[in-house]
């Protein structure tokens, strides 16, 4: 399974999904003129540039609507190894909390940055999420010798992006 992420106008990139109604996209954006489209597929994008992604983990379905937040995490050549095995061991309580509707774990083909996508009913769900005693649990090695934010895989500082998703 791949995911392919482009970038556009909201007009333009409607049009595409009307098109290709019968393909799995969301239309998200974060600011009035700030708008992405996501392809999840087996096959070819019908995007004609698309940042492009191999899932390595994937839970629930992306749904229409909602709140989606994407972690970009840039991992060295070297670092990827790691870094997908920390993930794999993840704790998988995230999949249990209120409001959560979906997990992928993107590894970029042609980039360093890493996405771990989460997608919520609303933006409240993800708050309740990070204060809440499962998110404690999933990152407890954060900040520790055994946490993964302590190796040197890390090239930049990752960062966090917000969407909210547009139905229909």
């Amino acid at each position: 399974m791949n995911v392919f992420i482009t970038y556009g106008t909201q007009d333009y990139l409607r049009k595409v999904k009307e098109e290709y109604a019968q393909e799995t996209m969301v239309l998200m954006h974060k600011e009035e003129d700030q708008f992405a489209l996501l392809h999840e597929t087996e096959e070819k994008t019908v995007f004609n540039e698309a940042h492009t992604y191999e899932v390595l983990d994937a839970v629930g379905n992306l749904p229409e609507g909602g709140f989606a937040v994407l972690n970009n995490i840039p991992v060295s050549d070297e670092g990827r190894p790691l870094f997908e095995h920390r993930f794999n061991q993840r704790a998988r309580l995230i999949e249990k909390e209120p409001g959560f509707a979906a997990i992928r774990v993107l590894r970029p083909l042609k980039r360093d940055t890493y996405i771990i996508l989460t997608m919520w009913k609303d933006e409240q769900s993800f708050k309740n999420w990070q204060e809440s005693k499962a998110y404690d649990k999933a990152h407890k090695k954060r900040g520790t010798s055994e946490g993964v934010d302590q190796q040197s895989i890390f090239p930049r500082p990752s960062y966090v992006t917000h969407y909210q998703v547009i139905e229909g």
